[in-house]
């Protein structure tokens, strides 16, 4: 009898997921290279090539850490729950700080900074407000919006030749629609969420 009950498996453990773990650690990069990215496109005051240059690529490997980060994260079974809250957070921060500065130095019309930011925040709200009942995946849709604003965004950092410049406008165009296009799809899901069953 005594073998038989230490032979049978006690109820299943789940594993816990330390908060500092690499995922998380590359999300708090990103924070970090928030402010430094900032500060090197008002240094820059979008005139000085160099440090547009240094702000651009710095852009790069800010918004590169937010693919690698979400694919360490699922891949080693790294999501907590300070992941899934601090990554928007960061990705809103690095996408705002750079479409705010691109418009205070006049490169960007405001419009399309309220736009995006309007959309982007207000998605993020609705996500808090369906996940009792639900979370609403990232889309393709999604996924093509945040790699046109980061194309976007860093095609108008970048110090372009007039030529090339002149490709940017286009490119933050094909952005905003998505942008919009994709918020309109993900309200249609948060409601399709909160529907009463």
């Amino acid at each position: 009898m005594t073998g038989a009950t230490e032979s049978t498996p006690g109820p299943a453990v789940a594993a816990v997921v330390p908060v500092l773990n690499a995922a998380n650690a590359l999300t708090a990069l990103r924070l970090v290279l928030v402010p430094v990215f900032a500060a090197s496109v008002i240094v820059s005051g979008m005139t000085h090539v160099g440090w547009r240059m240094a702000a651009c690529l710095i852009f790069a490997v800010a918004s590169a850490t937010d693919l690698v980060d979400g694919w360490i994260a699922r891949r080693f079974g790294l999501v907590t729950s300070v992941g899934k809250v601090a990554d928007p957070i960061a990705d809103k921060a690095l996408t705002g700080a750079a479409l705010v500065l691109l418009s205070w130095y006049d490169q960007l019309p405001w419009w399309v900074t309220a736009v995006i930011l309007v959309r982007e925040l207000g998605i993020t709200g609705l996500r808090f407000w369906v996940i009792r009942h639900g979370v609403i995946a990232a889309s393709r849709g999604g996924k093509l919006k945040t790699a046109l604003q980061i194309l976007a965004i860093a095609w108008y950092l970048w110090p372009m030749p007039a030529a090339l410049a002149a490709v940017g406008p286009w490119i933050m165009g094909a952005a905003v629609l998505v942008t919009v296009a994709t918020g309109f799809d993900y309200i249609a899901q948060a409601l399709r969420l909160r529907r009463p069953r």
